[in-house]
């Protein structure tokens, strides 16, 4: 195991204040017939760069300790304060004067960012010397990218991982293979097993995890390339190792063929969130590829019906037009943070984050800035 010094980041700690988020009334109720005064109220939004957070992350990869880079970017807070920041690709330092990174810099399929009183650590597996991925790749080829998780019922943290194939026909030839379920140690972040997860229907099961009620709900996505379809299952309590039923468009399923469509227009990662008597999805605008807009829904249960509350905010980064002016801008994997939401009275203030990419890998070499996640600060006022 291998641990990156930490460097002070005050803003992060004074940031993460859990808001006392108690689950909405439908939390047990999955009919879709429930209605809830979340989607028949008028929500306003506004948003903005979360200019602290960003910065310490920033700071922290500039830094070149550990951590310069990364996507997914999912959070999960720990029982005693500490938050994991959960990244699939990474890259490690060193960052030279300049913003470059050098060539041979060492680069990860997945690790850790800790947040822990006010610092930042990075945590990989392997040694200082020969830094690995926390889930090394397969023996047969291929890599583990992570998904959402959460803390367990038994201290340990539950992370969902999807195992893919490349083909070695360049940077797009890979594809996913299989899910699987990474339990790591929440004081030493040991990886204790992994195991595998419902794999069956082609549903990737990792886009995010909602504890809620008695229950615990994993979404996932069907990737069928230009269309994406939205699915959900869910376990008794909080673990992924209990048996799995899943959302058969009017009732739970033991038998994963069953999973139905929910919606399509998601992302690969999206989140799914307790919100007033309700629940917040948002998600990156799939139904326009490469889209630069966050897009918001709302409903009464965890299983839908999700209706539209229109776009959240635009990522600026992206296209010829965008704030680097490079056609080969992208971005993607927007996501909530619950944790971090405060309310008072029907307004409610969250952050969410996506990530940033180029198309030509070179690029991330020449500005360590664009592969970096963003963070956004939303305000939704519910009337």
């Amino acid at each position: 195991m291998r641990y990156a010094r930490a460097l002070g980041a005050a803003a992060v700690g004074a940031t993460a204040l859990v808001a006392a988020i108690a689950a909405p009334a439908s939390a047990d109720n999955d009919r879709p017939s429930a209605r809830c005064d979340l989607v028949d109220a008028d929500i306003a939004t506004s948003a903005t760069v979360h200019a602290d957070l960003e910065a310490d992350f920033a700071d922290y990869g500039d830094s070149g300790v550990g951590w310069t880079g990364g996507d997914s970017t999912y959070s999960i807070p720990l029982a005693d304060g500490r938050t994991v920041w959960v990244f699939s690709d990474t890259f490690l330092g060193p960052v030279h004067e300049g913003g470059t990174r050098p060539l041979e810099t060492p680069f990860l399929n997945n690790s850790f960012v800790v947040s822990d009183g006010g610092s930042l650590t990075t945590v990989t597996g392997g040694t200082d010397e020969n830094p690995a991925s926390l889930i090394e790749p397969p023996e047969d080829g291929g890599w583990y990218w992570v998904g959402d998780g959460l803390q367990a019922d038994d201290g340990t943290i539950q992370l969902t991982a999807l195992q893919f194939w490349y083909g070695g026909g360049g940077a797009f030839d890979f594809g996913w293979e299989s899910n699987h379920l990474a339990r790591f140690d929440p004081d030493t972040f040991e990886l204790l097993d992994l195991t595998d997860l419902p794999s069956e229907s082609g549903v990737q099961w990792a886009s995010w995890i909602e504890p809620a009620g008695r229950y615990t709900y994993i979404y996932g996505v069907e990737d069928l390339g230009a269309e994406k379809y939205l699915h959900v299952a869910r376990v008794r309590g909080a673990d992924l190792t209990q048996p799995w039923r899943f959302w058969a468009g009017n009732r739970w399923s033991w038998d994963e063929s069953r999973t139905t469509r929910l919606m399509d227009g998601v992302a690969n990662e999206f989140s799914v969130a307790a919100l007033a008597d309700g629940y917040l999805l948002l998600t990156q605008d799939t139904h326009e590829i490469f889209s630069r807009n966050i897009v918001g829904y709302v409903g009464c249960s965890p299983t839908g019906p999700f209706e539209p509350i229109g776009t959240v905010y635009e990522m600026p980064e992206v296209g010829a037009g965008g704030s680097y002016g490079n056609p080969n801008i992208f971005a993607y994997n927007a996501h909530e943070h619950p944790e971090l939401r405060t309310a008072d009275d029907d307004s409610f203030t969250t952050v969410l984050t996506y990530n940033v990419n180029s198309f030509d890998s070179s690029e991330l070499y020449e500005d360590v800035t664009i592969y970096r996640p963003r963070f956004v600060e939303l305000s939704l006022d519910l009337e």
